[in-house]
């Protein structure tokens, strides 16, 4: 084995360095400099007290080359794109039925649709007719009834596009519409 108890590591992906304590399988177990116990797989660590490990990663390069271009600073451009205020604002409708009454008590399945719908359409109307650029509808996974049924209305207006919104921030469950702006209005 690579390591042995006692042993000064570093790991490789982190800016964490510690001491080997012990070994559960194939991991290894360390205590870190704060004190705290982690367990990484062998590949996961460099051990410090073998120079000859450290050679194979700077082979090509020397050990002050390579601090040196870790301490330099590098310059970044940042190109600040100048956006309206209407493009900043996105409306989010959350169509879930807890989000639009407060108790769903006595309602039916048909109840909350059209609800739902209706709540939908309002508010889409209010995008378009104060110019806003994107809606989006969070309408849940569930079965698809509700996507169905949003999809349904979408496609009866002109000037609209819509399409599932950003995964990473919605999941599945969200549409984004698109509001064509006229400029004539």
């Amino acid at each position: 084995m690579m390591f042995s108890i006692g042993d000064k590591v570093s790991v490789l992906d982190e800016a964490i360095n510690g001491v080997v304590v012990g070994f559960k399988k194939e991991d290894v177990i360390i205590e870190t400099e704060d004190g705290f116990t982690m367990t990484y797989s062998v590949n996961e660590l460099v051990n410090l007290n073998k120079t000859s490990d450290l050679k194979s990663f700077t082979s090509n390069q020397s050990l002050s080359q390579i601090l040196k271009e870790k301490e330099e600073e590098k310059k970044r451009s940042f190109v600040k794109e100048k956006k309206s205020r209407k493009d900043e604002f996105v409306l989010e409708v959350d169509l879930h039925i807890e989000k639009l009454v407060p108790s769903k008590k006595g309602m039916n399945n048909y109840d909350i649709l059209t609800l739902q719908m209706e709540t939908a359409k309002r508010q889409l109307d209010f995008a378009i007719k104060n110019r806003m650029p994107k809606v989006v509808f969070i309408h849940g996974v569930g079965e698809g009834v509700l996507k169905a049924e949003l999809d349904f209305l979408l496609g009866r207006y002109d000037g609209i596009s819509f399409q599932d919104a950003n995964y990473q921030k919605y999941g599945l469950g969200a549409t984004e519409v698109y509001i064509k702006q006229n400029p004539n209005r």
